[in-house]
């Protein structure tokens, strides 16, 4: 697969306070990335980057194109989705559609106004009067209307009940999503995104703590279950991290073979988000 972006020693700093720190990254075609952190980890600095709305040293390309200095024609094969929609508040519906229509080449009127009819946004209401997950699904439909390249989604279903998430989720996936499009979605919520990924990257303070295709996850992590006199034995195993499990504990390693382990207790592969808090207590400790 040909990758669409390509970073090499990105770096990008507010009052000499490293929020991108130094970032090698690279994100194949056809693919949906989950780029996850906490909460001031960098993650919007670095999508802003690669949107061309930041500035940053090192190395860059999206789509073949310098984000800065290419601003206007990426724009034209990249769709956003940041966690606060901004849409005009004073806008009907149907005038947004106008509106977007006159103005994107690659917007498909009809097909947003097929997205919309599936939920409850009317055409003749304001956006003003829309609720929240109204808001984000409206954008989506934008968004999935248009025949971009690459989707960017900032924490998109930030504040939506449990509802609006799956569907958001679901019909971004059953309606948008084929193998000639990339989503990267930047969260801190692991378990909405973990089910629909095929690359997961970690961020924390700025630097990249994991890059890897999901599916190398399991030759490369393994979770063990034990219990009583085998915990001490599993915990003398240099590992990620751990936690308490109903009477024991249960520990994640990297690059250990399982063979070794099974004797110890259940082996199995962790969850991206068993996976995730490890990583990051790890590098809180070191």
């Amino acid at each position: 697969m040909t990758d669409i972006i390509k970073a090499r020693g990105l770096f990008r700093a507010f009052a000499g306070v490293p929020a991108v720190d130094h970032v090698d990254l690279d994100i194949p075609a056809g693919a949906v990335v989950g780029l996850i952190g906490p909460n001031g980890a960098g993650k919007t600095t670095l999508l802003r980057a690669l949107l061309g709305l930041t500035p940053a040293q090192g190395e860059l390309s999206v789509l073949g194109r310098q984000p800065v200095r290419e601003h206007a024609r990426l724009m034209e094969e990249v769709s956003f989705i940041a966690d606060t929609a901004v849409l005009p508040r004073w806008m009907r519906v149907d005038q947004l559609l106008d509106a977007v229509n006159g103005l994107h080449p690659r917007f498909d009127r009809a097909l947003a106004e097929t997205f919309l009819a599936a939920t409850d946004v009317a055409p003749a209401r304001r956006v003003g009067e829309l609720s929240k997950g109204m808001t984000v699904q409206l954008h989506l439909a934008l968004v999935m209307a248009i025949d971009a390249r690459l989707l960017i989604l900032d924490e998109p279903t930030l504040g939506l009940d449990i509802l609006f998430r799956r569907r958001f989720f679901e019909q971004l996936l059953n309606d948008y999503f084929d193998e000639q499009r990339t989503i990267l979605i930047s969260t801190h919520q692991v378990e909405e995104v973990e089910n629909i990924l095929t690359h997961v990257v970690f961020m924390d303070h700025g630097r990249i703590v994991l890059n890897r295709p999901l599916a190398e996850l399991e030759s490369s992590f393994v979770e063990l279950h034990c219990v009583g006199d085998a915990v001490a034995r599993a915990e003398s195993i240099p590992h990620v991290g751990k936690r308490s499990i109903l009477g024991g504990k249960a520990i994640i390693y990297e690059d250990v073979e399982r063979h070794l382990l099974t004797p110890l207790g259940d082996c199995r592969t962790p969850s991206v988000s068993d996976l995730f808090v490890a990583k990051l207590s790890r590098e809180v400790r070191s």
